[in-house]
């Protein structure tokens, strides 16, 4: 058990309060945030039916958009829902999005796609005729400052990431209550987010982002297959083979974890987020180390590259 401290979370934002009057993208329509409903028969409401994509706006630029919305595309294919708009139409869609809203730089999006509404309420597909249901919430959200100075802490929880045949975990659905179980078991183990183990007990991820440990200079994350194939995992990873920094794509178990001399997170909201507890076991020395620090000035300068061949253009 965890020492009692406040919770605090990878998606912490202090509060802005330009979002109370944001714009939201309701299938082809703009909306106040107070107007911006769907039906209590809608796919994503009534059974998680539908996928998603978080992004990020630096700058007037979207980093790694086409692989978030290849992403994207690729989930829809496997569930056999039609989006309805090509990937261009939803750039456009997301670029009015921000546009309206005046949003040029520290800006979460949030881009939902559902089976739509259905006529009846049962989970049968062509119950849902339709079309889908766009929404893309686009937010001011400024990653909370003080992650580095106060990393995460991280509690093992016997709900694990499960098998592809069940529901594959590199499926960014709403159908996300396994996550949330996990979390709250975390929570009532006093830490702030979840350590999620694959069927073989090898660690995996957290409920909400991608896990890395450091050993002897050596960045280790799993295997990937149980797992959301994070974009931010994966330029961490290209990051350290471009660098000279040796990472190993590995089975690895808590005998590992606890030991190792430094810990962290990624995901798009907060990048890389040091970690500095697990199971009430102290990671190195508790404070953001070296490695961590210096992969995300390198992912940070990734983002300015990102930004300068965008040429500070407008968003899509």
């Amino acid at each position: 058990m965890t020492s009692p401290a406040a919770q605090i979370s990878t998606h912490d934002a202090p509060d802005d309060r330009r979002n109370r009057d944001i714009l939201i993208y309701v299938n082809g329509t703009l909306k106040p945030r107070r107007d911006a409903v769907v039906s209590v028969y809608d796919s994503g409401f009534m059974l998680g039916d539908g996928i998603w994509e978080g992004l990020r706006l630096h700058d007037g630029c979207i980093p790694f958009l086409d692989e978030h919305l290849d992403r994207l595309y690729g989930a829809a294919m496997f569930i056999d829902l039609d989006i309805g708009l090509s990937p261009n139409e939803l750039k456009s869609a997301i670029g009015a999005t921000l546009a309206a809203n005046g949003m040029t730089n520290d800006v979460h999006i949030r881009l939902m796609i559902t089976r739509g509404e259905k006529r009846r309420p049962f989970q049968h597909p062509h119950l849902s005729d339709t079309g889908p249901t766009t929404v893309i919430i686009a937010e001011h959200s400024r990653v909370d400052p003080s992650r580095l100075e106060r990393p995460i802490r991280l509690h093992t929880v016997p709900h694990h990431r499960g098998l592809p045949l069940t529901q594959d975990a590199k499926l960014n659905s709403h159908s996300k209550l396994n996550c949330i179980i996990a979390l709250n078991h975390a929570i009532r183990a006093g830490a702030d987010e979840a350590l999620m183990l694959d069927p073989y007990g090898f660690v995996n991820t957290t409920n909400a982002c991608n896990f890395f440990i450091v050993r002897r200079g050596e960045v280790w994350t799993s295997t990937g297959d149980y797992c959301m194939n994070g974009i931010t995992r994966g330029k961490v990873i290209d990051i350290c083979r471009a660098n000279a920094i040796p990472v190993h794509v590995r089975n690895f178990s808590l005998v590992d974890t606890y030991s190792a001399d430094e810990a962290f997170l990624t995901g798009t909201f907060g990048a890389q987020t040091p970690v500095s507890e697990i199971d009430g076991r102290t990671i190195g020395d508790g404070r953001p180390g070296p490695m961590v620090k210096r992969i995300r000035n390198l992912y940070e300068q990734l983002i300015k590259d990102q930004v300068k061949s965008a040429g500070r253009r407008s968003p899509p």
